[in-house]
């Protein structure tokens, strides 16, 4: 028989480990989130506040700034995946994370090996 998981609690639980890693890359938490959990997948659709030298870098190279977003989203899915993996017991087949550096705003997608079972 799967694991059950309390909904409102394991949303709680993969939102703080995210706002954790963002606290711990950029010095600061996210804005805004929300968190949706559906089958083997976790959505999580979150508004950042852009680092201020990168947003000023943006204007005149934007080329060098969205390789450092791209190296900064995989190190971001990478911790992710080791952190809910390590404190949630769930095994992570792949993060998926996509940024927008002009409206702030980030959609991340959590693909568990399994489907959740969720009360």
């Amino acid at each position: 028989m799967k694991k059950q998981y309390p909904a409102g609690v394991l949303k709680q639980e993969i939102i703080k480990i995210y706002n954790s890693i963002n606290q711990e890359i950029f010095g600061m938490g996210i804005k805004s989130q929300k968190i949706e959990i559906s089958g083997d997948k976790a959505f999580i659709f979150a508004t950042h506040k852009r680092i201020p030298a990168l947003k000023i870098l943006d204007e005149s190279n934007r080329g060098l700034t969205a390789n450092v977003d791209v190296l900064i989203m995989e190190a971001n899915k990478r911790m992710l995946k080791e952190q809910v993996e390590k404190t949630l017991g769930l095994e992570v087949k792949l993060v998926l994370k996509d940024y927008d550096p002009v409206t702030e705003f980030s959609g991340t997608v959590i693909l568990f090996k399994e489907e959740l079972d969720l009360i």
